[in-house]
C-alpha cells in the first residue's frame, strides 16, 4: 500500500471575506462565480495548485467544498464553477456581483503537473468534472512546450450539458492538442460521438508508456476510464483521479470523507489509481 502523502501547509481555518465580481450562468443548473479576496494582503499571498479546492461559506446557510476552476496565474480573482444541487449551492446560485461570501483554503493535494512534464497527457472528464481539470488545461496551455501530446476527453449526459464550448474550440486549435467530445444523448449539430467517454480513447493520440492521465467526474466513469487506460498499457501510478466525498472540515478532523486509510479532504482529492483503485470498487467505501 502506498504511503499516505505528507500533510500540506495548513491554510487559515477562518473564512476570508471575498466579493463576487462576476456571475456566469453556464447552464440551467451550473453557474460560475468569480471571487476577489477583499483583503489586499490575503489576495497577494493566496496561491493554489490546480486540483485543490476552497470551502465557500455563506453566512446563515453553511459551507461547501468547491474546486477552483480558474487559472492559477490569475492573482486577482478565483473562479468556482458550481452545480446548484444542495442547500448551500442553491443559496450561492442566488448571489451576484457585489455580494460577499467567506473563503477558506486552498485545501488538499493537486494534480502532479511537474512530474507530468515531458509526457503525453490524457484529461478525462465527465459532467461537471471538467471544472477541476480546467485549471490544469490553463496551466498546460501557458506552458505548452513542457508537455507531449494533450488529449482532452469530455463526456456529458446530454449534448446540451456541455459548458465552456468556446474554450474547447480554442484549445482544439493548439498544436498537438485534441479535444474529443462524447454525449450519452446527442442533439443536432453535436460535434462529438454518441456514447460513453471511454469510446474516445480510440481517437486519442498518446503513448501509454509515457502518458499521465488526469480525470474527474462520476466515480463509475473514472473507474471505467482507468481500466481502459490500464488495458492499453498505462501505469496505474500515472493515472490520477480527483475524488468526491462528503468533505465538511477540509482538514481531516471530522472523518466524514474517509476513504480506506485516507481522508479525501487532506490526503486528496487527487489520488493515483495505484493508491485508491482497490478502494473504489469495494462496497461501503
Amino acid at each position: 500500500m502506498s504511503a499516505i502523502p505528507a500533510d500540506p501547509p495548513m491554510p487559515a481555518l477562518l473564512p476570508a471575506e471575498a466579493e463576487i465580481t462576476e456571475r456566469i450562468q453556464e447552464s440551467p443548473t451550473i453557474f460560475t462565480l468569480h471571487l476577489r479576496l477583499c483583503d489586499d494582503a490575503a489576495r497577494q499571498a493566496y496561491r493554489f495548485r490546480p486540483g485543490q479546492f476552497n470551502m465557500l461559506y455563506l453566512y446563515g446557510v453553511g459551507e461547501v467544498p468547491i474546486s477552483i476552476s480558474s487559472d492559477p496565474e490569475d492573482r486577482e480573482t478565483l473562479g468556482h464553477t458550481i452545480r446548484a444541487v444542495g442547500r448551500v449551492t442553491r443559496a450561492l446560485s442566488t448571489l451576484g456581483p457585489g455580494d460577499r461570501i467567506g473563503v477558506r483554503g486552498p485545501f488538499g493535494r493537486g494534480w502532479p503537473l511537474v512530474d507530468a512534464e515531458g509526457r503525453d497527457l490524457v484529461l478525462v472528464t465527465g459532467g461537471l468534472g471538467c471544472a477541476p481539470t480546467v485549471a490544469v488545461i490553463h496551466y498546460c496551455m501557458r506552458r505548452r512546450d513542457r508537455f507531449g501530446r494533450i488529449n482532452i476527453l469530455q463526456g456529458v449526459k446530454h449534448s446540451e450539458d456541455l459548458i465552456w464550448r468556446r474554450q474547447y474550440r480554442e484549445w482544439a486549435q493548439v498544436a498537438d492538442t485534441r479535444v474529443l467530445l462524447a454525449a450519452d444523448v446527442a442533439g443536432p449539430d453535436w460535434p462529438g460521438i454518441q456514447g460513453p467517454v471511454t469510446l474516445l480513447f480510440d481517437r486519442a493520440r498518446f503513448d501509454p508508456a509515457r502518458t499521465t492521465a488526469m480525470m474527474c467526474g462520476p466515480q463509475p466513469m473514472m473507474v471505467a476510464a482507468a481500466r481502459e487506460l490500464l488495458e492499453r498499457g498505462a501505469d496505474p501510478a500515472h493515472v490520477w483521479l480527483s475524488t468526491e466525498r462528503n468533505m465538511q472540515c477540509a482538514v481531516g478532523h471530522c472523518g466524514h470523507c474517509q476513504l480506506g486509510p485516507w481522508f479525501v479532504c487532506r490526503d486528496g482529492p487527487v489520488f493515483s489509481y495505484a493508491e485508491i483503485g482497490p478502494w473504489l470498487v469495494r462496497r461501503g467505501f
